[in-house]
């Protein structure tokens, strides 16, 4: 199968299944990397090859995942690799069904935290980076005052300037680096 670019899910199983932060940290390897071996990935995210092998299972079994055995060099070797590049979901799809809605809360907290979790790890090493990669470095915040129709129209932009710089995006290009864009929307709950 060809990775395809955008799954978006819509069974809360399959959203409860990602919702944990290994299965996160597995599929963003395989996103970022290409496919690899249960070694490659154990090795990646310091878990053992058992606990890697039983998350591949289970993201495999709700297809964000699926085996690559044109990698393999002999029987015995099994490579994986992502099936898409992105996961979407409309938290307004989830509203009107509770099991819906608590699945999608857990995958968006899941996700939160792995955001602060890489921002927070980004921050423990930045005073080794080069300051060239230093000086693109971009965190803020701003309060916008807008309409719901205004807040829908933000993030379809936000959505076509990460579409535009992941068309963009090439690793084998040189002095390319893997480089984090996280964005959030929303309005103010006070």
């Amino acid at each position: 199968m060809t990775e395809e670019p955008t799954r978006h899910l819509t069974d809360p199983r399959a959203m409860r299944a990602l919702a944990h932060p290994t299965r996160l940290r597995l599929l963003g390897e395989l996103r970022v990397r290409g496919p690899r071996t249960v070694g490659m990935l154990s090795d990646a995210i310091d878990e053992a090859v058992g606990s890697v092998s039983y998350h591949l299972g289970k993201l495999a079994e709700h297809g964000f995942v699926e085996e690559a055995p044109e990698h393999a060099r002999d029987r015995r070797e099994h490579w994986w690799r992502a099936t898409h590049a992105r996961t979407s979901w409309e938290p307004v799809e989830m509203l009107a069904d509770p099991e819906r809605r608590t699945a999608s809360d857990l995958l968006r907290r899941a996700v939160l935290d792995r955001y602060a979790e890489r921002l927070g790890h980004y921050l423990d090493v930045e005073a080794t980076l080069d300051p060239q990669w230093v000086r693109g470095t971009a965190s803020s915040d701003s309060w916008l005052h807008l309409t719901s129709d205004e807040l829908i129209e933000l993030r379809a932009d936000l959505e076509a300037l990460a579409a535009r710089w992941q068309a963009r995006s090439d690793p084998a290009r040189p002095g390319a680096e893997t480089v984090t864009l996280m964005y959030h929307a929303f309005r103010d709950p006070r």
